[in-house]
């Protein structure tokens, strides 16, 4: 006997996925192909589990992505520590998919001294808004102060929307 349920006895096929495990033209019910369904995006496997260190104890467990959150919000920066639930403690910004791969330092110098030519934007991988402040000259110099005001608070995530380093 198959592992997947074959045609009633007499029957005709099922609908398809959404009224039956049977498919449209008759046969048996087939798996999906490798690779097929939900990816899982926030770094690591789910199944990684994370603790964060806070006096008298531990918080958690979190997944990559519950942190890749908490970073967007600014309630986990890349300098707090994160023990992986086998394993030493480190810096939050050493975890995959949690924060940007590029620096929050490197993306304000760039910002501050050629930001109206829309450098910043081309480094964190925003290439058409880069283009479209290059061509209006930093959106005629205000959108060049508010790019500067967004990074130096932390409000200016790269393509992925995640924090800068």
């Amino acid at each position: 006997m198959s592992q997947y349920p074959e045609l009633p006895p007499g029957g005709e096929p099922g609908p398809g996925p959404a009224g039956g495990p049977y498919p449209p033209g008759g046969g048996s019910y087939q798996p999906p192909p490798a690779g097929y369904g939900g990816q899982y995006y926030g770094g690591g496997s789910p199944t990684d589990r994370y603790f964060l260190p806070v006096p008298g104890g531990e918080q958690g467990p979190y997944t990559a992505g519950q942190l890749a959150s908490m970073a967007v919000n600014n309630i986990l920066r890349p300098d707090s520590l994160v023990r992986p639930a086998e394993g030493y403690a480190v810096p939050a910004s050493q975890i995959p998919g949690v924060f940007s791969d590029r620096e929050w330092l490197i993306t304000i110098l760039l910002s501050a001294f050629l930001g109206y030519l829309g450098i910043d934007r081309f480094y964190v991988g925003q290439i058409g808004l880069g283009v479209l402040k290059l061509v209006t000259c930093g959106g005629f110099y205000v959108w060049w102060i508010i790019d500067l005001i967004l990074i130096a608070t932390r409000k200016f995530p790269d393509e992925n929307g995640r924090q800068l380093r």
